[in-house]
């Protein structure tokens, strides 16, 4: 009976084995083994002067804050051209266009991969690309434009090898990342767009490194504060209330509080200006302030630490010093607010793109930033960062630069491209 019993138990343990679900590495080196996989790599390869003459051919159209029209128009004739159905350009200006898997066909939920349209730099800027061997300079090359140019490069690529996925991908070339932009392009996909509620899963593209994984939105409140005050003469007034004193009093008392290390929690008081003359008691200045933190609860307590701050030093000016002509007061207006959110590191697409980081050769890390990923993290939906392969640098410069060199491009994008198939599953 023992023996019996022994058998029954291993008959069990062999069956449950042979039906338990495959573990991410599991997943992702069926993918990467498959001969499908490796034509699209192969079709990568084939392809990649095609794909550094996107690069230099979208860098080259202007995409400054509030101005990315131009480019998604150029995206929208690339989109359609490479074959995806529902190719859109929606009223905040991001271009759609979706992939239909093999059991959803087109009618969700979607697995997103989006690149942002927009740069940093103003209108006017001059992004003529430079080449120097294999290294591409130009104002927002890396950041984020050669991400658009892989995204193109992956339709081309799965086309090629014929690969189906089985749930429908939605590829999307986002405006409004940087900046003042305040990820308004993903706000409104998630919020106000034909897929918001669609949406399972959701990459962001942004910068080169492959072996990069944010899994962690750092979330951040700008605020740009004008002090006011009668102003006067510097000598005929001299005593009066100052708004340049309590703008001072305030940064001076931002900069003394001890903000936690973890996580990780940081201000700035970052652009200031006004005034009137040398000679003249200011009626008005300004100040520019940025918060930022890994955590909701602490980006909260230290936003009312600041606005404390504040009231405490307009009410101390005022008590300092002669208020005859009237008030110092302040106003501060919010320019920005990007949520903290979190995918936690045992989701699928987090662990699944962990395994196509390993499955190229590279070491993963993970890390925290302030991406497009904020806004699917801060409602729930599984989302992370990576990077679209190769090196750079200098984001943000006027000196930005890529290297294209090919071996460790396409090394590079073969993370993202796994990654994108073993979470929307392959056929």
């Amino acid at each position: 009976m023992r023996l019996a019993a022994a058998l029954i138990a291993s008959i069990t343990l062999t069956a449950s084995a042979a039906g338990a679900a495959p573990s991410p590495d599991q997943t992702v080196a069926k993918i990467v083994a498959s001969p499908a996989f490796k034509t699209a790599v192969q079709t990568l390869a084939d392809q990649h002067d095609r794909t550094v003459a996107d690069i230099i051919t979208l860098t080259e159209i202007p995409a400054p804050p509030f101005k990315e029209a131009e480019r998604g128009k150029a995206l929208l004739a690339l989109w359609k051209a490479a074959g995806l159905t529902d190719v859109q350009m929606d009223p905040e200006g991001n271009v759609t266009g979706v992939r239909p898997g093999t059991r959803t066909k087109g009618k969700g939920p979607f697995v997103v991969l989006a690149a942002h349209q927009d740069t940093v730099f103003p209108e006017g800027t001059d992004v003529k690309v430079r080449r120097e061997g294999t290294k591409l300079m130009a104002p927002g090359i890396g950041d984020d434009t050669r991400s658009l140019a892989v995204v193109l490069a992956y339709m081309r690529a799965l086309d090629a090898a014929r690969i189906r996925t089985k749930s429908d991908v939605l590829f999307v070339a986002n405006v409004g990342e940087e900046g003042p932009g305040d990820l308004r392009g993903v706000r409104y996909l998630f919020n106000k767009g034909v897929y918001k509620g669609r949406i399972s899963a959701f990459f962001s593209m942004d910068s080169y490194d492959p072996a990069g994984i944010t899994d962690q939105g750092v979330g951040s409140k700008r605020y740009h504060v004008v002090f006011r005050g009668p102003g006067g003469h510097s000598y005929g007034s001299f005593g009066i209330v100052n708004p340049m004193a309590a703008m001072a009093r305030s940064v001076v008392d931002l900069y003394a509080i001890d903000a936690p290390k973890t996580p990780k929690t940081t201000y700035s008081a970052s652009v200031t200006g006004g005034g009137t003359s040398v000679n003249s008691i200011p009626n008005e200045v300004f100040m520019d302030f940025d918060m930022r933190s890994e955590s909701a609860e602490q980006l909260a307590k230290l936003d009312g630490k600041l606005l404390a701050i504040l009231d405490a030093a307009v009410a101390g000016e005022n008590a300092a010093r002669s208020t005859r002509f009237g008030k110092v007061s302040y106003e501060a207006k919010l320019i920005g607010e990007r949520p903290a959110g979190r995918t936690d590191p045992n989701t699928d697409i987090v662990r699944l793109t962990q395994a196509a980081v390993a499955a190229a050769g590279f070491t993963p890390t993970h890390e925290a930033s302030s991406t497009d990923s904020n806004v699917p993290m801060s409602l729930g939906v599984p989302a992370v960062t990576i990077g679209s392969g190769g090196t750079g640098g200098r984001a943000h410069a006027l000196d930005e630069w890529i290297d294209v060199e090919k071996a460790a491009s396409v090394k590079g994008m073969q993370v993202g491209l796994a990654a994108l198939l073993a979470t929307a599953g392959v056929d």
